[in-house]
């Protein structure tokens, strides 16, 4: 197995602990305090990680594409964050979880147009599947 590919895998474990944790962590408080507190902790925690697993002379490599487009990642970032936990807080991690896994359809989609990435039968088949079980999902709750 590639290393990317655990990486995925470790990365895909830990987001669903994270929305089950973030649920217990809005009793009695709104979604947007929720937000805010926990994006407090993962500044602090990326600053400790940079801090010790980022070579310093890569800070210099830096160039203004890499702050344009890191910057408009961080704005996407925060608009889908806000949007998440208003949805955990009103509805069930479970289903706002799957709906929001619909973002691998835009992801592939959006590297296919903007990246040029290949879109291959298996990720178009992956890519349909999640497309149809958001259908289900959406009609369920109707």
């Amino acid at each position: 197995m590639n290393t990317w590919v655990a990486y995925a895998f470790i990365s895909m474990f830990f987001a669903g602990f994270t929305s089950v944790i973030a649920k217990k962590g809005l009793v009695n408080i709104s979604g947007d305090l929720g937000l805010t507190i926990r994006t407090c902790f993962v500044f602090v925690f990326v600053l400790v990680f940079a801090w010790f697993v980022v070579p310093h002379k890569e800070w210099a490599l830096l160039k203004t594409p890499n702050w344009l487009w890191l910057g408009a990642s961080a704005v996407t970032t925060t608009l889908s964050w806000i949007f998440y936990y208003k949805a955990i807080k009103m509805g069930d991690v479970s289903t706002v979880a799957l709906i929001d896994k619909g973002s691998v359809v835009v992801a592939v989609l959006l590297a296919f147009l903007v990246l040029h990435e290949a879109v291959t039968v298996p990720k178009m088949i992956g890519a349909t599947l999640i497309a149809a079980g958001l259908f289900v999902i959406a009609r369920g709750q109707g």
